[in-house]
């Protein structure tokens, strides 16, 4: 790796840090909105409900982290690219994937 990208590797962390955390935001509004629309109520359900079903807390499981997957990997892709526009060069440090 070479200097520069190396550099600008360590420069993208925080603003990648301030993507994620705005992402994650994102993406719990999203779910959020997203279980109004398909069950009608303003609480999901999580593991320890009592008064839910497997059925339903895996389902409010399975949405969750849908909604946050595609968000987090639109807001990381989206970061990536305008740094190579505005510095023509790729910010991660080669072959990809998460840490």
């Amino acid at each position: 790796m070479t200097k520069k990208k190396r550099k600008l590797t360590l420069a993208y962390k925080p603003v990648g840090f301030v993507l994620g955390w705005a992402g994650g935001a994102l993406a719990g509004l999203a779910f959020q909105q997203t279980w109004k629309a398909l069950r009608h109520e303003d609480d999901a359900p999580d593991a320890l409900d009592r008064d839910r079903g497997w059925g339903e807390v895996l389902l409010a499981a399975a949405v969750q982290g849908a909604i946050f997957a595609v968000v987090r990997s639109a807001v990381d892709r989206s970061g990536a690219k305008a740094i190579e526009r505005a510095t023509g060069t790729w910010p991660s440090s080669g072959g990809g994937g998460r840490d």
